[in-house]
C-alpha cells in the first residue's frame, strides 16, 4: 500500500526525534517528502541530515502536490494558523500539543476539516506506547476491578533553571497545565474515557522569575499565567480524578498517575514517555508487582501518532490521536482555569470516544 507523504513545518528542538523516527522505524508507513521553517538554514540542515527530498517555504510546502499530511511542529501560538491553512489546502494535519490555544479556533479547525474531508490529529502520542497501553489492558482485563478514582501529579520548579529560552513557559498558552497537562490528561482519557464536569483552583506564586540557565542567566521573566493548578474531574464513567500541575514545587514523592479500583491500585508510568514501569498492587497483596510490558514502542517513539494516523487513513478507520480527543483535552485545561476564575464547577461541552486500545503486535 502506498505510503502517506508527510511535510513537516517547524524544524525546532522537538523536530529531531520526529525526523529520526519517521525516516527509520515508521518509514514503512510514511515518507517525509518536504520540510519548511522560517529559518531556511534549519530546513536545509534537516534535508542534509535525514535525506529529505526538499526544503520549501511554508507556502510552498502547503501548496505542494507531494504532501498528503502536514506535521505541524511550530510554537503553540502558530498551531491554529498553520493547521487551518493546511486543512484549507486539502491536506490532513497532525500538530504538536496543544491543538491550539483558543477553544473557538479548535472548533473552527475541526469544522473546516469536516467540510474539506480531511483529518486532524494531535500530540501527545505517548499514550500509544507500551507503558500506558499495558496499563490500559490491565484496566480493561479487570485487574483492579471497577475504577473508582484517579490521581495525577506533574510538579517541578519550572524551566528557568535548565531551558535556554524559558520565557515562553510563563506566557498565555503555557504554564504547567498547558505545557505538560496534555500528557497526563490524554493518558487519563485513554484509560478512563472523557470528562463531563470539573472544578479547579489556580495560583501564581511568583510575579517574576530569574533565569539561572545559559545563555540568559540573570534575565528576569514576568510571569503571566498561573503556575500551580489543581483540578478535580468527574468522568462520564463515574470515576473521580484529581490532577496537580505545578512549576512551584522543588521536590515531591507523588506518583505520576495512579488509578484506584475496587480490587486494587495501578501505578501508571510517566505519561511523557513510552515505556514503564507499570506497577500493580491487588487487594490483600503486601507488595507492588512490576507488570511485564506487553506492547511495542517502549523507547522514545514520537511520530507514532503520525504513523498510526497514516495507517488509519489508508485503512478507512478512525485514528486514535484524533482532533476530537485533542480538543477535549484543550477544553479541560481551559476549564480548570475558568472554574477557578468563576469559583464554580465547569460543565464540559466537548466529548470524545475513548481511543481504541492498541493491539499487542503493533500498529493496527
Amino acid at each position: 500500500m502506498e505510503k502517506l507523504r508527510v511535510g513537516i513545518i517547524g524544524i525546532g528542538k522537538i523536530s529531531g526525534i520526529y525526523l529520526q523516527n519517521l525516516t527509520t522505524i515508521f518509514s514503512d508507513k510514511v515518507s517525509v517528502t518536504a520540510v519548511a521553517d522560517l529559518i531556511r538554514e534549519r530546513a536545509d540542515q534537516a534535508v542534509e541530515e535525514y535525506g529529505i527530498p526538499k526544503a520549501l517555504s511554508v507556502d510552498g510546502l502547503l501548496a505542494s502536490s507531494d504532501v498528503d499530511l502536514v506535521l505541524n511542529l511550530t510554537t503553540p501560538d502558530s498551531h491554529f494558523d498553520v493547521c487551518l491553512r493546511a486543512v484549507e489546502a486539502g491536506k490532513h494535519v497532525y500538530v504538536e500539543k496543544p491543538l491550539c490555544i483558543a477553544m473557538d479556533n479548535a472548533n473552527l479547525l475541526l469544522k473546516k476539516a469536516g467540510e474539506k474531508k480531511v483529518r486532524v490529529g494531535g500530540a501527545p502520542d505517548t499514550f500509544l506506547g507500551s507503558g500506558i497501553q499495558t496499563s490500559r489492558k490491565l484496566i480493561d482485563d479487570g485487574w483492579i476491578g471497577t475504577p473508582i478514582g484517579a490521581t495525577a501529579f506533574m510538579m517541578n520548579h519550572g524551566h528557568e533553571h535548565w531551558h535556554p529560552a524559558p520565557e515562553f513557559y510563563y506566557k498565555p498558552g503555557a504554564g504547567p497545565m498547558f505545557d505538560m497537562g496534555p500528557y497526563y490528561l490524554t493518558a487519563l482519557a485513554n484509560l478512563l474515557g472523557p470528562v463531563e464536569s470539573l472544578s479547579g483552583s489556580v495560583k501564581k506564586s511568583f510575579d517574576e522569575r530569574t533565569i539561572s540557565s545559559e545563555p540568559l542567566q540573570g534575565t528576569k521573566i514576568q510571569v503571566e499565567v498561573p503556575t500551580h493548578v489543581v483540578g478535580i474531574m468527574n468522568f462520564a464513567s463515574g470515576v473521580i480524578g484529581t490532577i496537580v500541575t505545578s512549576f512551584d514545587v522543588w521536590s515531591h514523592s507523588m506518583p505520576w498517575i495512579e488509578i484506584y479500583g475496587t480490587e486494587g491500585t495501578l501505578r501508571v508510568p510517566d505519561p511523557n514517555t513510552f515505556g514503564g514501569p507499570v506497577l500493580l498492587k491487588r487487594f490483600r497483596a503486601e507488595e507492588w508487582s512490576e507488570m511485564p510490558l506487553c506492547f511495542p514502542y517502549q523507547d522514545n517513539s514520537r511520530g507514532l501518532g503520525v504513523a498510526e494516523m497514516a495507517e488509519a487513513i489508508r485503512a478507512g478507520r478512525d485514528h486514535r490521536a484524533s482532533g476530537e480527543l485533542a480538543k477535549h483535552i484543550l477544553e479541560l485545561m481551559h476549564g480548570f482555569h475558568d472554574a477557578a476564575a468563576s469559583r464554580s464547577s465547569y460543565r464540559v461541552t466537548s466529548t470524545c470516544s475513548r481511543p481504541e486500545a492498541m493491539v499487542s503486535g503493533g500498529l493496527k
